[in-house]
């Protein structure tokens, strides 16, 4: 294959913001203040990032990835939806749903806190989808340790239905 890898930061578009929704999984959590001060930054600068979504076809919408609260801010600043004449600046990445939630883990995880409880259903999530620790592991930065910690917060049994359990004989 011939065809070169170009990075989606390249190909970003304006998109009204009634054709974006949040996804379902996104565990990063941003206090009031902070909010206040990424639409005071939003406002002062302009949006300098765009905000990572997938297509569905089937609906003609797209699904945020990265950028939830800058999507927030348009969806609740008058002035900024009007400047901005309600078009978000987005790239679109084109993934399976499984490989979306890790993205936004990455994405949320360089730079901010989570939720746990959230972060518990997307390991969850991620397991019933046929995901392997390992690739947990390694798309969304976790250690075994961590993981395991997150198995047994959720409680569910099926999250260590690929483990070999005994009771030690005496």
């Amino acid at each position: 294959m011939d065809k070169k890898y170009i990075s989606p930061v390249y190909t970003v578009k304006a998109v009204a913001i009634e054709k974006i929704r949040a996804n379902a999984y996104n565990p990063n959590i941003v206090a009031p203040p902070e909010m206040e001060l990424l639409e005071l930054s939003i406002w002062e600068d302009g949006y300098t990032m765009p905000c990572v979504c997938y297509y569905i076809q089937e609906e003609d919408k797209y699904e945020l990835v990265d950028g939830y609260h800058r999507y927030l801010v348009m969806k609740s600043s008058k002035r900024i939806y009007e400047r901005e004449k309600g078009l978000l600046p987005i790239t679109v990445i084109e993934k399976d749903s499984s490989n979306r939630m890790a993205s936004t883990i990455r994405h949320n995880r360089a730079r901010g806190t989570h939720s746990l409880e959230l972060m518990t259903n997307i390991v969850a999530d991620l397991k019933k989808a046929g995901m392997t620790d390992t690739w947990i592991m390694k798309n969304i930065g976790m250690d075994k340790d961590e993981l395991l910690r997150f198995k047994q917060i959720s409680g569910l049994a099926a999250l260590f239905a690929d483990k070999d359990f005994s009771i030690p004989q005496k």
